[in-house]
């Protein structure tokens, strides 16, 4: 079989943060079970929540998880052009893995039609070595005005032949509306390859929604391919983008049922927060309470922990955290005894500068750091990229106030520009295969803390020895997160194939004839 004759199926949404990446992961694990040779794809993606491929790339974190669902190994094929937002108006070009340009949108709006031989080519490429490639589409399909030089939803549809289901998010109210606008502001041509709808997030009795159903029938002549109804164990999951941090009801919650005490980690929430899927290991504890502190908000004089996260542009953020306050915040925080760590972007933020001489993440220049580490970092030298593990060394921390033990075992990823260098680098506390000298920083009291691994809070061993050491210390470990992310994905296949009409869906895929 051809890559033209494969099977696919296209998810494309009435707009952004409908469901579309969890659906796509569900249906994933769904159609792998059934022993399907299935593959995700996104022609192109805006996130600053970025994976590091198997292949040494970087692709959205949705499509991560969708090959984790699939049971497949990470290829930048699988999203070939991702944006990553450095201001309100422009963004990093990664494509087919790698960093092509920082572009403005009207300058990226001109070269985004070059990219769609670069698209066709990645789809080929997954779609020759599987059963089925199932496709997320970005935003709406209804933003006509931008047709002309689309790669995200019909432009791609079109140029790929894929047969495109839409999906609506009744939880925001007037999916009807949604759906029928934007049947209506499509294109006769484009109308071609929308095939039919799933309505997503529904809540209540089904039976309601049957009127609905035929309205949208008797408009547009769509097909319904079921109704999904709410899944609550969707904060199980990683979420998309930065939709649903920002709303923070993902993470401030205090967990119910829970006898000792709370550990309360601080997150301030940055314009450019980058891979902020860290944090969902730490939410995850049934005795931790993370509280995403928003623009205009304290960061609380009782917390155990802030935590710094990472950032597509390092110096704005900084800027940016100053602005609201919170460095005064942080550094009471940490007179009064309190810990601090900074992963990536957050490490580079607690040094004494940061220096991008040639305007590598914005305008070029210098920012001073909060002088929590005794560090500086330079924004020189080539993107980092690549997927490790390795082991927390104490041989240089401090003999007292450490926040873990020696000689835990830790994985996850390193995706950052700079350098980073100072007397605290002494204390580097990560010993990461394939680097010669330990990663990362630590301040004499041993309270501040840095590094350049993300993913880190993700290994069981090491996250549970931290929370000891912020007060759980008689805890008992009772989450194992990557475990949970699996049955999170099981569950949501389970509940999809109760749902929707994946019988209809593989049909569907099938028709494909281009």
């Amino acid at each position: 079989m051809n890559a033209q004759s494969v099977p696919a199926l296209m998810l494309q949404g009435t707009g952004s943060d409908v469901g579309k990446s969890m659906l796509v992961a569900g249906l994933c694990r769904a159609f792998a079970r059934r022993g399907l040779r299935v593959r995700p794809f996104k022609p192109q993606n805006m996130s600053n929540n970025a994976a590091v491929t198997d292949d040494g790339g970087e692709i959205g974190r949705a499509q991560a998880l969708q090959a984790r669902a699939a049971g497949v190994p990470t290829t930048v094929h699988m999203n070939p052009v991702l944006l990553k937002p450095q201001s309100d108006i422009g963004a990093q070009v990664v494509v087919q893995g790698k960093v092509l340009t920082s572009a403005k949108a009207r300058d990226y709006y001109r070269l985004k039609r070059d990219l769609l031989p670069r698209v066709i080519q990645s789809f080929e490429i997954m779609a020759n070595d599987a059963d089925l490639v199932l496709v997320e589409g970005a935003g709406s399909p209804a933003e006509v005005n931008l047709r002309a030089s689309d790669i995200a939803n019909m432009g791609f549809a079109e140029a790929a032949g894929v047969p495109v289901i839409l999906v609506g998010d009744i939880d925001r109210g007037g999916v009807i509306a949604s759906i029928v606008g934007t049947h209506a502001l499509l294109s006769d041509s484009d109308r071609e390859w929308l095939r039919g709808y799933v309505i997503n997030k529904f809540r209540g009795d089904v039976s309601l929604f049957a009127s609905a159903t035929d309205i949208i029938e008797q408009t547009c002549g769509l097909k319904s391919y079921g109704i999904a109804t709410y899944w609550p164990g969707a904060h199980k999951l990683p979420a998309e983008d930065g939709v649903a941090l920002e709303k923070a009801g993902k993470y401030q919650r205090k967990q119910d049922g829970v006898s000792g005490p709370v550990i309360r980690i601080a997150v301030p929430y940055l314009p450019r927060i980058a891979n902020f899927d860290d944090l969902d290991p730490l939410a995850a504890e049934a005795d931790v309470e993370l509280l995403v502190i928003k623009p205009g908000q304290v960061i609380p004089a009782d917390c155990d922990l802030v935590l710094l996260p990472g950032s597509k542009s390092t110096m704005a953020d900084l800027r940016f955290l100053k602005e609201q306050g919170w460095d005064i915040d942080i550094l009471a925080h940490h007179r009064r005894g309190g810990a601090v760590i900074g992963i990536c972007g957050g490490y580079q933020m607690l040094g004494r500068m940061v220096h991008d001489p040639n305007g590598v993440e914005g305008e070029p220049g210098s920012e001073t750091g909060l002088g929590l580490l005794d560090v500086e970092t330079v924004m020189v030298g080539d993107k980092t990229l690549r997927k490790t593990d390795g082991l927390t060394v104490m041989s240089n921390a401090p003999s007292s106030g450490a926040l873990f033990s020696a000689d835990i075992a830790v994985t996850g990823y390193e995706i950052h520009m700079g350098r980073t260098d100072g007397p605290d680098r002494a204390r580097g506390w990560l010993a990461l295969v394939g680097i010669s000298e330990p990663d990362g920083a630590i301040s004499t009291d041993g309270r501040v803390m840095g590094c350049y691994l993300h993913g880190l809070f993700g290994s069981d061993a090491f996250r549970q020895n931290l929370l000891a050491s912020l007060g759980g210390k008689d805890r008992v470990a009772l989450h194992d997160f990557e475990a949970g992310v699996d049955a999170a994905l099981d569950e949501l296949a389970d509940h999809l194939e109760a749902c929707l009409d994946l019988d209809g869906l593989l049909e569907l895929a099938r028709s494909r004839t281009k």
